[in-house]
């Protein structure tokens, strides 16, 4: 058994870390309110460029009468014979299962298309070291095509493979390197290298609301409709112990009402109003499209780096109520150890006594 001296320097131990949970569960719920007030800043520039798009469908022809197919390549559909998947994890630990139920879900879906090939963008440090570990990444080599232009070739190995990787996007996340991914996605879908894509990512609407989602980003199916192919719901208890942490940091567990300026948005959309545009309606359509698609990838990305500090507050906080039971522990324990050496002693005596 520990002596006094030990469990005295274990539980000054417990002490110091349940300090450093403490204020990581404090900073986590901090970069939470930011994450919550980013997210709700980016809903009305999407709700409006959703409005735009489908006032725009009204006014131009998005169908070939001939054929009776759409017109832009990105609401075209083919069989899924090659498939991206973006991943959308953290960049740091200390968040519970978090990383590890995205990762989960990723697999999940990459087992259960073994027949296509699957190419794997990994957002976030923590997705990145896992796919690496299991999937190898793409070799491209440089070729000159008869024009003497340097062309990257691609030579594929396996059926899965990850072809690019995004560390740190999601700690300083800008609309520039977001709108780029989803630049590059576009014209590889374009020019018909992926028949999909998809975004796996942690869909956020309060510390209680939220839910691992698989996404289908392209093709596009209908404007301003989530086209949500799998999701997997909190447990009970998940919400429970996500619902005490955040009233302990202050955070409130309702999502915030935004159904009115939703009902004001889908006005312009849906209204019969010949609205005067300064350019052609075709090619403000085609100019549009990759904006929403950039906005559906900024919204996963929002959403994502709010739930990831709203499980790291949960997760902190189940660390600091551990210090608290195991200093508790430990100090009855010490207690008990003492008043035994103590008794000990007094026995002693007391035999010593009786002896002379």
């Amino acid at each position: 058994m520990a002596n006094v001296l030990d469990l005295r320097r274990r539980i000054r131990s417990v002490k110091n870390t349940r300090q450093i949970t403490k204020a990581m569960k404090m900073v986590a719920a901090a970069k939470l309110r930011r994450a919550q007030e980013r997210a709700l800043a980016a809903r009305p520039y999407a709700r409006m460029i959703t409005s735009v798009l489908e006032s725009l469908t009204r006014r131009i022809e998005i169908f070939d009468p001939a054929t009776g197919e759409l017109r832009h390549p990105l609401f075209a559909t083919r069989e899924e014979k090659r498939v991206l998947l973006i991943v959308i994890s953290g960049d740091k630990g200390f968040a519970g299962a978090f990383n590890a139920n995205i990762l989960k879900t990723a697999f999940q879906f990459i087992s259960g298309n073994s027949v296509r090939e699957i190419d794997i963008e990994a957002v976030g440090r923590k997705g990145r070291d896992q796919m690496r570990r299991h999937y190898p990444t793409a070799i491209y080599t440089d070729q000159t095509d008869e024009n003497g232009h340097v062309l990257k070739v691609r030579d594929r190995k396996a059926k899965v493979e990850v072809t690019g990787d995004h560390p740190g996007m999601l700690l300083k996340l800008e609309n520039s390197r977001v709108f780029e991914l989803a630049q590059s996605i576009i014209s590889r879908y374009v020019r018909e290298e992926i028949d999909a894509a998809y975004i796996v990512y942690n869909e956020f609407k309060s510390v209680i609301s939220q839910r691992l989602v698989v996404e289908r980003l392209l093709p596009i199916m209908k404007i301003g409709i989530p086209q949500i192919t799998g999701a997997t719901e909190p447990t009970t208890e998940e919400r429970e112990r996500a619902a005490e942490a955040a009233l302990s940091a202050g955070i409130s567990l309702e999502p915030v009402d935004t159904a009115e300026a939703d009902e004001e948005s889908r006005k312009f959309g849906t209204s019969q109003v010949d609205y005067i545009y300064e350019q052609p309606a075709e090619e403000l359509f085609n100019g549009l499209l990759p904006q929403y698609v950039s906005s559906m990838l900024y919204h996963a990305m929002t959403e994502s780096v709010a739930a990831e500090n709203a499980a790291r507050m949960t997760a902190m906080d189940s660390a600091t109520n551990n210090a608290s039971d195991m200093i508790d522990s430990l100090t009855l324990l010490m207690n008990r150890v003492r008043q035994a050496a103590i008794t000990k002693e007094i026995i002693e005596i007391v035999s010593g006594a009786a002896a002379a």
